[in-house]
């Protein structure tokens, strides 16, 4: 079995005390509580709790950072129960902006608050929709190929991908790309 010295050339301190800053690796004994003891990086992080948004809805969909970053659509639970509402977050507070052109929920979303991307959802009637924001307002562009809704989206408002959810009457594995003009099918 290997020393700490032969491995890390340097005996192991004694302190009657733990020391008041070690540092990130330090090895110690403590010699009045007879534990060895090391310093490590806790990698551990917590959640907040910030303000809230000035409409509360399930089925929320949203992109952008911690300190920028955009909400819209979803269901506020009042007939007809989907929402085109867009709310702005600057780090503290949300903002009403303008609205998405179509209600709906459960919609995929790509970009960052300046520029987002929202496509399919429900309703039914509106599964294939997209539309594009340019920091101000929502532009009805043209629509998925597979018309769905709970679907995942990633990237850009000019370079975005659309991936599963759920087509009228099963899941399905369809994978689109959009260039910011046109969706394209792609390996699913």
């Amino acid at each position: 079995m290997a020393e700490y010295k032969g491995t890390h050339g340097t005996k192991i301190q004694n302190y009657t005390s733990d020391p008041a800053n070690p540092l990130t690796g330090q090895v110690w004994y403590n010699a009045t509580t007879n534990n060895l003891k090391y310093e490590y990086q806790s990698t551990t992080s917590a959640w907040a709790t910030g303000n809230n948004l000035n409409t509360a809805r399930s089925y929320i969909s949203g992109c952008g950072t911690q300190t920028a970053a955009l909400a819209f659509a979803g269901n506020d639970g009042t007939p007809p129960e989907v929402s085109n509402y867009t709310e702005l977050w600057n780090g503290t507070n949300w903002t009403a902006v303008n609205t998405l052109q179509t209600a709906r929920q459960m919609v995929g979303a790509a970009g960052i608050s300046t520029a987002a991307l929202a496509f399919g959802g429900n309703p039914t009637p509106d599964k294939n929709k997209t539309e594009t924001w340019n920091g101000t307002n929502w532009t009805e562009v043209n629509d998925l190929n597979t018309a769905r809704s709970l679907l995942a989206g990633a990237g850009t408002n000019t370079a975005a991908l659309a991936a599963g959810g759920e087509a009228p009457g099963a899941p399905t594995v369809n994978t689109e790309l959009w260039n910011g003009t046109n969706w394209t099918e792609v390996n699913n």
